[in-house]
């Protein structure tokens, strides 16, 4: 009866699906988010958003390490499991992204199913560690102003222009392994001074 998505006004916004529902039970206001092009993104958000590939490896090719996850909340519904995230680089714990994600575990094997719950492995490491027949498909993309919350969990001294987008992780059947909205932090933090050789 007490439930915070009945009293939060807050309009439906399908390309902020899931983050809409954490904000809502959180009984938090979403910050303004503006759908855009993918060429209205500047890099290099264009480059790390506008693809049809999965966020995880692509950030790990960018900054030349691998990430884990740092876990803000969670949530477990039946076979679907929702969680928001700050993904971060292995070596310095730098945060690369933070996301909203659903996941449908009932499509997912025992030892995949096991890895995600252990909150440690972005799904796109579990997806290849488990070889997952996948497609990854970027419905939208949008900029918005980071709030408080979204700025203390990529660790940001002010408010920032923030990129991001959503997409749905399909199986082979073409049915929705998760559904993520994902926004990267400013450029000037999204890539370490020096690269590996």
């Amino acid at each position: 009866m007490n439930d915070p998505l009945s009293t939060t006004p807050a309009a439906a916004l399908p390309y902020a699906h899931p983050l809409d529902d954490f904000y809502a039970r959180s009984l938090l206001q979403l910050p303004k988010i503006e759908r855009i092009a993918d060429d209205q993104m500047p890099e290099p958000y264009r480059s790390l958003l506008a693809h049809e590939t999965d966020m995880t490896p692509t950030l790990e090719h960018y900054h030349g390490d691998s990430i884990h996850l740092r876990i803000l909340g969670r949530e477990q519904r039946g076979d679907f499991y929702f969680r928001e995230v700050v993904l971060q680089l292995d070596g310095t714990n730098q945060p690369v992204e933070f996301g909203a994600i659903k996941i449908s575990l009932a499509l997912f094997t025992p030892k995949a199913r096991q890895m995600i719950l252990g909150e440690h492995l972005p799904l796109g490491t579990v997806l290849r560690l488990c070889e997952v027949g996948h497609t990854t498909v970027a419905k939208a993309f949008f900029r918005l102003q980071s709030d408080d919350f979204i700025s203390q969990a990529l660790d940001l001294r002010e408010p920032a222009i923030l990129y991001g987008r959503r997409a749905n992780i399909l199986d082979p059947q073409k049915r929705p392994l998760s559904e993520i909205v994902e926004i990267l932090p400013p450029s000037a933090r999204n890539k370490p001074e020096s690269q590996p050789a």
